[in-house]
């Protein structure tokens, strides 16, 4: 696989995970809402340290959300691996505009409310620009 195939297949594996670690974080987010009992912050900084972690924590334990952050991850780590062997004037552009429109769709096919008009009209500029990058 060529160099602008792997910067795709990243923008791709970004994209699509963007849209499900959203979907995990707003479980997480219900989760800690329901558990709530407390409307108030506590005032001591040591507390409120501690609170936040305890937030943090429970946002990797949220499997929706933990497993795309690794699969994100590891598509970061190949970035960088892309990086070492090609100008990033052509590898920024093609991941990330790959990226936004893997967004793009991956949301809409999750069902999020989007208007389906402009996203995929940005999404054919998107794969416009991308293309006129590669050649």
């Amino acid at each position: 696989m060529g160099d602008a195939q792997r910067m795709i297949a990243i923008g791709l594996v970004w994209g699509v995970t963007n849209s499900i670690m959203r979907r995990g974080a707003l479980i997480w987010d219900q989760k800690l809402k329901s558990s709530s009992t407390k409307p108030h912050q506590p005032s001591k900084l040591h507390l409120r340290l501690l609170g936040c972690l305890k937030n943090w924590l429970n946002l990797l334990v949220t499997w929706q959300y933990s497993v795309p952050f690794l699969v994100n991850l590891s598509a970061s780590a190949a970035f960088f691996a892309i990086l070492s062997d090609s100008p990033i004037s052509l590898a920024v552009p093609v991941t990330n505009a790959t990226t936004f429109a893997a967004t793009a769709v991956s949301a809409m096919a999750l069902g999020e409310e989007t208007r389906i008009g402009f996203a995929l009209f940005g999404t054919l500029l998107i794969v416009l620009g991308v293309w006129i990058c590669i050649m």
